[in-house]
Order: C-alpha cells, then structure tokens, then sequence
C-alpha cells in the first residue's frame, strides 16, 4: 500500500477539514491538499519523466509546500529523498549521486546551491514559485500502488564515520511507524495539530503521516523554524499544538517559559529524542509545563521507532523505580522486539551493558546499492544499532552513549552521559558534552564542554566567545574545584574530566544534536598544533 493512500483516505473522509496552516492562516482543506498533491504528482510524472520507484530529493527549509512535494512524491510511486538543507553542496552532490535523484525540490533560497551540487536547471522544482502553483491546478494523477516493500523514501545517515549510507524505509515501514505512534506515543485527535518547528527532513516530517491520517492540522510557523516566543504564541492561537523537538530545543522552550511566565495550556504534546534528555533537564520541564512529554528512541534504520517512555510512566511519581525510569528510553514499541547483546550477539543477563538490537515491521529493508554495510548491520535479522545499554527486569532500556562515543581510559570504559548528568547539576552549567581526548599515557582522557547559563559563570560577551585557557586564572580554578568536587560525590574518581572548557556554545546540526566529532577534531587539532 503507498502510503500516500492516508493523505487520500482524509480527503475522503474529512475533506473539509482545515488541513494546512501557515503559521495562523489557513491554506487548504484536506480536499484541497489532496487534489493539490494529485496534480503535483501528475506534474512530477508527465513534465519531468519521474517513473515509479525513482528517486526524487527535497532539499528545502520548513514551508507549507514541503508536505505538498513529499506527498507527490509517494503519489506518483516515487521514492522521497529528504536532505538535510543545511548541507554543503559536496555533500548534497553526493547524496543525489549515490540516489540517482534526477529532480530535486527546493525551496526559492537554495536554487543556485543546488544547481551547484551538479542538479539539471531542467529538473528543479522551486517550491511554491509560480509554475508549482500552476501545476499543482492541473489535472490530478490516479494514486499509484506500491507494494509493501517498496522502498518509500531514502533517510541519509549524517555520515560521522564515513559515507552517508541510505537507509531504504519501504512503505510497510512508514505505516509501522505511524501505527506504533497512535499506540506508544499519543492518541491524535481531529483537533489537534502538529506543528513543524524542527527540520522536516528528519524526525518531525515523519510525524506528518499520523497526523494526516487522522485528519489532524499541520501547521509550519511563519518562522519555518524553532523560535520559543513564537511557538508560544502559536499554541495559544492555534491549540492543541504537537511538536517533535530535540532535548535542546526543548530545554530553549522551557527556560523560555520559565523566564517569561508564559501560558501553556494551547500545548498537547511535546515528543522528544534524537540525543540524551538529562534527568534534571527533564524534571524542570514537567515542573514549568506539566504532563505533555513524551520521549521517542529511534534511528533511521527504525524511524522514530525502538522505544517510548509514555506520558503515563512520567507521570507515575509513587512508583518505586521512577527516578530510574525517567533516566531511561522507555519500553519497546508493540511493534518491535528489542535485545540488548553482547560481541557475539548473544543477549546479556538484565542489568547488564551492550549492544541495542531491534527487529520488526520498522526496521530498514537496509541500504541504498550498499550490500556490504546491510549485511553487517541486519545480520542475524535484527538492527545493529551501534548503542550501548541495558535492559532492565520489566523492559525498559537505559543507553548510555553510541559505542564510538564511549571513553577508554585506563583500560576502563566511561560513558559521557553519566558524566554530563552530573555536571548539569552545577547552577552554573545550561549545556555541557562530554568526549574523550587521546592521551600517551592512558590512551584517551575525559574532557567536559560546559555552557554557562544565565548569571552563569562566563557572562562578560568577550570572555564568552573564548576558551577556558584564556578565562581569568582564579575564576577558573575555583569552577574547576567546584565541579571536580561534584563529581567525586556523584561517580567514580576516575570518571571525572581531566579538563573543562567553558564555549559560547557547542556544535549542532539542524536537528539540534550536539557533534561531538566536531569538539573531538578540536581538541586533535589542538593537540596537533601544541605538538602534542
């Protein structure tokens, strides 16, 4: 079934519900947007020659037509290739190479970067310029049927340890994963709406489909981003505002809201993933907005689909073990089984640390024309997630970090979320990462990224913007103390930092997950240049 086929079964059943908002204005019912999408499809096949099960790329910020493409895409039985936007034009060369996308869909600002990626003139579809306006009023393309196992979209991976790779979700995937969102996330309702404010390239785009298929509001802020005030504003507006957000972003909104006393009622449902949610971060964000988190554990060889820690065991404060539940990822989706393994895939006691594994209707038909790297990651049937964490008696998962992010020191394992967990207690701590630097004598030491928060402890704009070796000597040492003494209270001595280093900020990518190959390349380039 194409799962262009829940966009249509809405047309049907709820055509004149509001469908497709821009910020508060309304722009089409779901009869509207179907037809819309039916002759953009046409469109897509008839002047650009795109054939079923071809690939097609959107290389676009968040815009109201971003869903109009996507769903064309599958409508004509195509395959949806959504690139980060933010990518160099090397990168997104690559990308539509290995896809063999010969028509790309781009938003009016990133024409010319994707003309410089190598895309043909011929085939770039500028998102909402006047000839898609025309072609999405011409004559509607019948709905193409795909099977199950049709690959629906290509998910390239960010490519840290080398190429990205293309995850292939067929479209049994996508029905899976929105089945398991109705079931283990939240129960969308016809008045409810969900709001684009991450990129729609990755987590929150997938989100659309559950939401179409309920009939359900999408609604993109004016912004075509994150923005705290604005996302306040919207959720007064509109109501019942559902979004998907990264711990970081979440953690902006709330000290928004902290800060300014805002209103908070227009919000139903704040899921969260895609990085650690620490402890303290999440008890303050239940404090300032109530029961409506939920966080999601997946990856896109299992979109947004591993495990869920559900509103309800949040909100379960009397249970013995809630302290250690809120640390956790939650319990399986129905619609998976999940393993924790050691090095010969064998499954470790409770308790005990190892390898994620997953399997069922999520999990990736494997990688884009990469044999090889399917083989290695889906061997035995099940998803080799490259995570570490354990499994305790009654099914919730705890991680620790990715296994290339673990620490060596000593011949001893360290994961830096531990480590961040505590030093996130310090009052003068807002953001922090945690990652190894090589060391001759005991192959690598731990060092601590630390942001200052408000009335933190680098506030002076000139300061901010340096490193910690060039912060006044006393004030340095003094936080070093204060947090060296933190962590001998909450961990062993030898998981404490060797260094901390107070920055502006840490690196993101787009989706708000901190890089730390990029402060591990610092602190090497660092290193390299001191000789080392």
């Amino acid at each position: 079934m194409n799962i262009a086929h829940l966009l249509q079964r809405s047309a049907l059943v709820h055509g004149e519900r509001p469908a497709l908002l821009a910020g508060t204005c309304l722009l089409h019912d779901y009869r509207t947007l179907a037809a819309r999408v039916a002759a953009l499809a046409a469109h897509l096949r008839a002047h650009c020659g795109v054939q079923p099960g071809e690939c097609v790329a959107i290389f676009s910020a968040n815009g109201p037509q971003y869903l109009e493409a996507l769903h064309a895409i599958h409508w004509c039985g195509a395959i949806s290739v959504p690139v980060n936007y933010k990518l160099h034009a090397r990168e997104l060369a690559y990308v539509l190479a290995d896809s063999g996308a010969r028509v790309v869909c781009v938003s009016a600002a990133l024409h010319d970067a994707a003309l410089a990626a190598g895309a043909d003139a011929a085939a770039v579809q500028v998102l909402g310029a006047s000839a898609w306006e025309q072609a999405a009023q011409g004559a509607p393309l019948a709905l193409q049927e795909r099977a199950p196992d049709d690959v629906a979209s290509l998910f390239y991976t960010s490519g840290t340890t080398g190429r990205p790779k293309g995850v292939m979700q067929t479209h049994r995937n996508l029905l899976a994963m929105t089945m398991a969102y109705f079931t283990d996330v939240d129960d969308v309702q016809p008045g409810d709406a969900m709001v684009y404010a991450a990129p729609m390239s990755h987590g929150a785009g997938l989100y659309n489909y559950a939401h179409m298929l309920r009939g359900a509001r999408h609604v993109v802020p004016a912004s075509g981003g994150f923005d705290p005030a604005e996302l306040v504003q919207l959720a007064a507006d509109v109501g019942r505002l559902s979004l998907f957000a990264a711990p970081t972003m979440v953690h902006r909104l709330v000290e928004h809201v902290r800060r300014t006393g805002a209103n908070v009622d227009g919000f139903k449902t704040i899921v969260y993933g895609g990085g650690p949610m620490y402890v303290d971060d999440l008890r303050r964000a239940i404090d300032t907005m109530g029961q409506k988190f939920v966080q999601i554990y997946g990856q896109g060889e299992s979109p947004m689909t591993i495990t869920a820690l559900a509103r309800e065991h949040l909100a379960d404060t009397a249970h013995p073990r809630w302290a250690e539940r809120i640390a956790s990822v939650g319990v399986a989706h129905a619609c998976v089984q999940v393993r924790v393994v050691d090095d010969e895939d064998r499954p470790v006691p409770t308790g005990e640390l190892g390898e994620v594994v997953v399997r069922g209707d999520t999990v990736m038909a494997g990688y884009w024309r990469n044999p090889e790297a399917s083989a290695q990651t889906l061997r035995g049937g099940w998803l080799h997630t490259g995570d570490v964490g354990s499994l305790d008696a009654h099914g919730f998962l705890t991680l620790r970090d990715r296994s290339k992010d673990v620490i060596i020191s000593g011949g001893s394992n360290i994961y830096p979320r531990e480590v961040e967990e505590v030093l996130l207690l310090h009052p003068r701590v807002s953001e922090v990462a945690v990652v190894g630097q090589h060391d001759a004598d005991w192959g690598e030491v731990v060092v601590a990224f630390l942001v200052a928060g408000e009335g933190g402890a680098v506030d002076d704009a000139a300061l901010h913007a340096k490193l910690d070796a060039e912060l006044d000597a006393e004030l340095d040492a003094e936080l070093d103390a204060e947090l060296d003494a933190l962590c001998l209270d909450h961990i062993a001595r030898f998981k404490r930092p060797k260094a901390y280093r107070w920055v502006p900020a840490l690196p993101k990518n787009s989706y708000g997950k901190v890089l730390k190959t990029e402060l591990r390349a610092w602190l090497q380039a660092e290193g390299a240049g001191s000789g080392a």
